[in-house]
């Protein structure tokens, strides 16, 4: 089995040819590009492994392509303003997008808006899920962090406000970017901003675990899956590489790369933009307003590839190519619905949508519709019944299915009869066969004897007796035929004779009796 491809997703800001383009990571071959606006920072996410959503550069809508339709038109997904930053949950379940200083969560089955949060004070410039979906980090131009539950925010009461897991305000200047790890609610977040920091949290106790300070504004970070390294990405074009397992122990460091030798990437000139790193560690990509992307070989510090773009890079990201983006017969499960831009839907001048089952987790049920509890009962009952229909068929095919196959059992003991009559005149067809052919060879021995023999053949086997009783009786037999058919004087019988015929008979029917 061939191993996964590793593609390289990126965007810039002039969008003269596409507005996304798709290279296999180490031939550098284009692969796909989607065509339709300008894609803003951070706000390239894939959804489902169907979809590639990006949010428009300074537009109130998120652009939609179907992965492996590279030609056509991107669908919209209206929004209440310009949307600052993007971002989808692992499962495929959730959108997030950050619009001025407040978080939108919509839910993918039914486009619903599910909740609004505005705990930041200034806009949201970036957003992501853990890899378990059950956190999301948001970061913004006040300085602060927030780590969000999402249990939590979906059963939260609308007319009370939320209050985030963590409130992380150790920066002291906007976040820049935000990179986080594996481990769900025990994954650690790392997070960049202009005050020349990059700090690194924990989800699970709260606790900051380590802050590096360098000597220019700090514009991306990322990790490795490994997270034995962290990479940062600097106003100057440079990128840092920061061990995390050199210094146990140690909250704050000065990253000096004078004294770090080994330890910093150069070769862009303007400040990088966004970072990633191939699944083995080994590959570090990275965008900048250079308006190139470059591949480096992390162990050797060396630029192995430079793809040069037609503005400013804003999203340069690794994934692993899922089968729908490499399939052009592959179609997604279920199309985008309608996603709502109000709470209430219809009653702020939305489209009431209808034919189909509204699930809703928490408490956004309003006046008399249905509670949770009932929707589910009303869900479990459709699937039940489509189920039966589509194993049983109902009752009248159960009937007709079941008359079949009590005809089938009588077809198969009806041939099986046939074949055991077959098989019994056979193997008594043999039998004469062998009695006939036996009876031939002993032209002397009459039914009656055969009669002694067969019924001494079932007894114990000859003695030196009763051989020699057979011999002289079948002597005397043969004997007296030869006087009575031929008048003719013969040579005497001789112990010699006696001994012939007892061989001949003793291959024949050795072990029988005839007496």
């Amino acid at each position: 089995m061939a191993a996964p491809m590793e593609v390289a997703v990126c965007t810039d800001t002039a969008a003269q040819l596409w507005s996304c383009v798709v290279w296999e990571l180490h031939s550098g071959a284009n692969l796909l590009t989607y065509r339709g606006g300008q894609a803003g920072p951070r706000g390239l996410a894939l959804l489902n492994d169907e979809y590639l959503l990006a949010a428009q550069l300074g537009k109130n809508y998120i652009s939609a392509w179907e992965l492996q339709r590279k030609d056509q038109l991107q669908q919209k997904i209206m929004c209440p303003g310009p949307v600052t930053c993007l971002t989808t949950a692992p499962n495929g379940l959730y959108v997030l997008a950050g619009i001025a200083e407040s978080i939108y969560l919509w839910e993918v089955s039914t486009g619903n808006l599910l909740v609004i949060l505005s705990r930041h004070y200034q806009d949201v410039s970036c957003l992501k899920f853990t890899g378990d979906s059950s956190h999301f980090i948001s970061g913004g131009k006040d300085c602060l962090v927030l780590a969000w539950s999402l249990c939590s925010v979906l059963q939260m009461d609308p007319s009370r406000i939320l209050a985030p897991r963590h409130v992380w305000s150790r920066h002291t200047l906007p976040i820049t970017d935000l990179h986080c790890g594996f481990g769900g609610p025990l994954a650690r977040v790392a997070t960049a901003s202009l005050d020349q920091t990059v700090k690194l949290w924990e989800i699970s106790s709260g606790e900051l675990l380590l802050s590096v300070l360098f000597d220019v504004g700090i514009m991306a970070v990322t990790m490795d899956l490994a997270e034995h390294h962290m990479f940062c990405g600097g106003s100057d074009g440079s990128v840092f590489q920061v061990d995390l397992f050199s210094w146990p122990g140690q909250k704050e460091r000065n990253f000096q790369p004078d004294q770090d030798v080994g330890k910093v990437f150069r070769g862009h000139r303007n400040q990088v933009t966004c970072l990633s790193v191939s699944t083995d560690g080994s590959v570090l990509l990275s965008g900048s307003h250079d308006e190139t992307v470059r591949l480096w070989d992390v162990q050797s510090k060396q630029c192995i590839r430079t793809v040069t773009l037609k503005g400013p890079v804003t999203n340069a990201t690794i994934m692993l190519a899922p089968v729908s983006m490499l399939s052009s017969d592959f179609r997604p499960s279920l199309p985008l619905p309608h996603f709502n831009k109000h709470l209430l839907g219809a009653e702020h001048g939305d489209e009431s949508r209808h034919g189909g089952l509204t699930l809703r987790l928490g408490l956004h049920q309003q006046g008399s519709e249905p509670s949770y509890q009932e929707r589910l009962e009303q869900l479990q009952a459709v699937i039940c019944n489509t189920m039966e229909k589509n194993v049983l068929g109902g009752q009248d095919q159960l009937r007709v299915r079941v008359t079949e196959l009590e005809d089938e059992v009588c077809n198969l003991r009806k041939i099986n009869r046939d074949l055991f009559d077959f098989s019994t005149r056979i193997i008594t067809r043999r039998a004469k066969s062998f009695t006939t052919s036996w009876r031939r060879k002993q032209p002397n021995v009459g039914p009656s004897t055969l009669e002694q023999h067969s019924a001494c053949k079932r007894k114990e086997p000859l003695t030196h007796m009763k051989w020699r009783d057979l011999e002289v009786c079948v002597s005397l037999k043969r004997h007296r035929r030869t006087h009575t058919e031929d008048a003719t004087p013969r040579r005497p019988l001789v112990s010699s004779d006696l001994q012939g015929q007892k061989e001949d008979d003793g291959s024949q029917g050795k072990g029988g009796e005839l007496v």
